[in-house]
């Protein structure tokens, strides 16, 4: 009898469903060939928590049908994946992702047809062979979270059809080859968190398809890759962190990356200014250039990111004194998105004015600690109600925390130590029932600890220590049960913990 068109065989789909698992089969009367595998699969799989497998046995009516697709993600299986899958030569989607199958890779050397293979999110201990070409259909190959060993395949630069690969999070050595270059058709490339060596691909700027680009936790080395200006009207997200990529970012890089909307480049080397040109990448909703040797002042056109959620400049060397800096916030003020800003460790000067009032009513991560800012707190501070962090901790803020501080109830984090702060606590901190991190060491506060306190009984750590307060530590402070931490040392306080 002759076979019947592939596309026939699609449309005459069985599926069988039960939680997250399906097999789709083809009818093919005269074959019985995949039945013989069925169990072989199972007796692989030494953990089944759903009791899925039961229902596989020879009985069952699956010896009229191929197999095509075998789907049992996030079912919490265990054991290890049968070489007997090498056999189901229509499979055109294998998806094991999110389970915990250990050992090696299954064989691939039969499966032309193959056009999805999901295998991420496992304990798979692997090389990835040479083997894989064989699948010359892929269209798609994830094997993110995994322990994969080895080095990448030159050969798979011969899967033209791919548009996904994702080998992030595992222990891959050795450089990135080139050939991944000729990958034309690849949308989304992913190669993040190994440990791979050498320079970024100059063939990588022949992508021009790809959208989501993601090479950070790497060893990676030299400057920022020029090259991948070529993909300017493609490339959306880029992810080069936690690299060892050095000297200073190209000063048109939002103009000649103009539809980013994720830039990764924190904990590398750059140096220099931040480019004004940033502003111009219009479609960013995250900036992330934290932990780097950056220095200068911060550019005002970032203020021009409408879109903008995250920015990170922390842990760098930029530098402000109070006129700058302040022209810097007051811009900021215009990113009426923004939800996390942090300038925390850099040479900032001054006294934070009251325009920080004026920053966007999502914000909820604010982060200004180890700067050099000084003055009062402005009560403004008290419009910002989505805050959950709020870090100022090391500088020399002087004055008291006024009673404003408790319009901030959603707050989870509140760090102020290290400065000098005066005056007594305030009670509208009982109001802050959200804390579960409460820093105000090593300040000059004075007057007793309000009982007030008592009413944040989420609270995990509470650091009151190196200040002046006096009398008695409230019994309520005794009734707060989730303390890992509770420091107030070097104070003037009597009696007990009760």
């Amino acid at each position: 009898r002759p076979r019947a068109p592939a596309i026939l065989l699609l449309l005459a789909l069985l599926q069988l469903y039960l939680g997250g698992s399906k097999i789709n089969c083809a009818t093919l009367p005269d074959n019985n060939t995949d039945v013989l595998w069925l169990p072989t699969f199972r007796h692989g799989i030494s953990s089944d928590p759903s009791g899925w497998f039961s229902s596989w046995n020879s009985s069952a009516n699956h010896c009229l049908w191929r197999v095509v697709v075998l789907e049992h993600f996030g079912l919490n299986l265990a054991g290890q994946i049968s070489s007997s899958i090498g056999n189901l030569t229509f499979l055109r989607t294998v998806n094991q992702s999110t389970n915990g199958f250990s050992g090696r890779l299954p064989p691939m050397n039969h499966l032309q047809k193959l056009e999805v293979l999901d295998l991420s999110v496992n304990r798979l201990h692997d090389s990835i062979s040479d083997a894989i070409i064989n699948c010359s259909s892929l269209r798609e190959i994830d094997l993110n979270t995994n322990f994969l060993v080895g080095e990448i395949p030159p050969k798979v630069g011969l899967l033209s059809n791919l548009s996904l690969l994702r080998l992030c999070w595992n222990n891959l050595t050795g450089i990135i080859p080139p050939i991944l270059g000729n990958i034309t058709s690849i949308q989304r490339l992913g190669l993040a968190y190994n440990n791979l060596t050498g320079r970024i691909p100059n063939e990588f700027g022949k992508l021009t398809n790809v959208w989501r680009l993601n090479l950070g936790g790497n060893r990676l080395l030299v400057g920022f890759p020029w090259f991948l200006f070529n993909l300017s009207k493609s490339l959306q997200i880029l992810g080069l962190e936690s690299n060892m990529l050095n000297n200073t970012l190209p000063p048109t890089i939002g103009n000649d990356l103009p539809n980013l909307q994720e830039l990764y480049l924190n904990s590398n080397m750059f140096e220099g200014q931040i480019p004004a040109s940033l502003g111009n990448a219009t479609w960013l909703q995250t900036l992330e250039l934290g932990n780097n040797n950056f220095t200068g002042e911060i550019t005002s056109s970032l203020g021009k990111l409408s879109k903008l959620h995250l920015l990170y400049l922390g842990f760098n060397n930029l530098e402000a004194i109070e006129s700058q800096i302040w022209e810097f916030f007051s811009a900021l003020t215009n990113c009426t998105s923004l939800e996390a800003l942090s300038l925390y460790e850099n040479q900032l000067h001054g006294a934070i004015p009251n325009m920080i009032g004026n920053f966007s009513r999502s914000l909820t991560k604010l982060y200004l600690g180890r700067n050099n800012l000084l003055g009062k707190l402005p009560p403004s501070i008290g419009n910002l109600g989505s805050l959950f962090s709020l870090v100022l901790e090391d500088n020399n803020l002087t004055g008291t925390i006024a009673q404003w501080i408790g319009k901030l109830t959603q707050l989870q984090i509140l760090s102020l130590q290290a400065n000098s702060f005066i005056g007594t606590l305030p009670s509208s901190l009982g109001q802050l029932t959200q804390l579960t991190y409460l820093d105000l060491g090593n300040n000059k506060l004075g007057g007793p600890i309000p009982p007030a306190l008592g009413n944040l009984k989420q609270l995990s750590l509470l650091d009151l220590g190196q200040n002046n307060l006096e009398g008695n530590i409230p019994i309520q402070v005794g009734s707060l049960t989730s303390l890992y931490k509770l420091d107030l040392s070097s104070n003037n306080l009597t009696s007990k913990i009760y």
